[in-house]
């Protein structure tokens, strides 16, 4: 019997937070006929429209169908969503009889309105982290992780996280090889771990009007150094407390973390643009010796640079294969 997935939406919903993981499970099932079959909800059947204009049809919410697995979608329009009761009531309901539950985005407010985040670890789009934490304290939210798996609650970060969240699922259900496969087909990377930091939060910092974008942009070009707190807040013009809770504020991350997820993701940029030997790249980036960079990595992906090197040798292997595919007559 196929999986019944269950994707909720709503109106001004971010169209990839549904549309990514929709495609995953269709190319799943195009590999494993039967695999899944796919319906999506809305509070008021018909089509939902998207943040970009583009509808999708929906069906009306009935939570006695037993779904498999039951997703909430994220978008401009959530907090509207998450003050519905019609939503809640659903979700509450429908999760009590689904196998596992799951959102993408933003969607983690959906699921934090219920309760169903109390007590559990969860991540959400890093720009909206202060506003959830603040929202729902009960969670314990990671807020630089691609997606969280709690007991049979699923939560993803901003947007594509969600084809990520997708194709563990089906690696979970299916296995490995076959959500490999699925990955090639779509010509992503199989597959980012759900530990692995939400780097576009500092590329979004970067940004010169970003409050702490020259600061970025300058701890960037300065790995080599110590970058401390008292550097950074002298760098900024600002004392070392204040400095510590108005970037934490701002980013969701403390200094010392941040400058962690810089080095880390100039070491993971060389790591897979080249050969240069990874004891020479822990010092060009600032972690002084192999050793530091292994643990930073291991906190950061769940595995140490030697793994990810090769994961991306056999990764940009397949991509040419992919999307050779990808051009025939079962393309995506």
């Amino acid at each position: 019997m196929a999986r019944l997935v269950g994707l909720l939406i709503f109106p001004d919903f971010q169209i990839l937070d549904a549309a990514g993981p929709i495609a995953a499970f269709e190319i799943a099932s195009r590999f494993a006929p039967g695999a899944y079959a796919l319906e999506i909800l809305a509070a008021q059947a018909g089509l939902v429209r998207s943040s970009s204009g583009v509808a999708m049809a929906a069906s009306a919410l009935d939570p006695e169908v037993r779904f498999d697995t039951l997703m909430a979608a994220g978008g401009a329009g959530v907090g509207a969503a998450a003050a519905d009761s019609r939503n809640l009531a659903f979700l509450t309901a429908a999760a009590g009889r689904a196998r596992r539950v799951a959102s993408v985005c933003s969607g983690a407010f959906l699921l934090a309105a219920t309760g169903l985040l109390d007590g559990r670890r969860a991540t959400t789009h890093w720009a909206r982290s202060v506003e959830f934490t603040r929202r729902f304290p009960s969670a314990r939210l990671e807020a630089d992780r691609i997606f969280v798996k709690d007991g049979p609650v699923w939560t993803s970060a901003g947007i594509s996280a969600g084809v990520d969240l997708a194709l563990a699922m089906i690696g979970e259900d299916l296995g490995d090889d076959l959500a490999r496969r699925v990955a090639q087909q779509m010509v992503v990377y199989h597959r980012r771990p759900g530990g692995q930091s939400q780097f576009s939060a500092l590329l979004e910092l970067d940004r010169p009007d970003a409050r702490f974008g020259p600061l970025v942009s300058w701890a960037r070009d300065h790995l080599e150094e110590p970058l401390d707190v008292e550097q950074l807040a002298d760098k900024a013009a600002m004392s070392p407390r204040h400095f510590a809770r108005a970037f934490a504020a701002e980013t969701g991350v403390t200094p010392a973390k941040a400058v962690e997820r810089l080095r880390v993701e100039a070491a993971r940029e060389r790591l897979e643009g080249g050969i240069e030997p990874i004891e020479a790249i822990a010092v060009r980036v600032g972690f002084g010796d192999a050793e530091r960079m292994r643990r930073a990595f291991v906190r950061t992906f769940g595995q140490p640079p030697q793994a990810l090197r090769r994961a991306a040798g056999q990764a940009q292997a397949s991509l040419p294969r992919a999307g050779l595919r990808a051009s025939g007559g079962t393309a995506a």
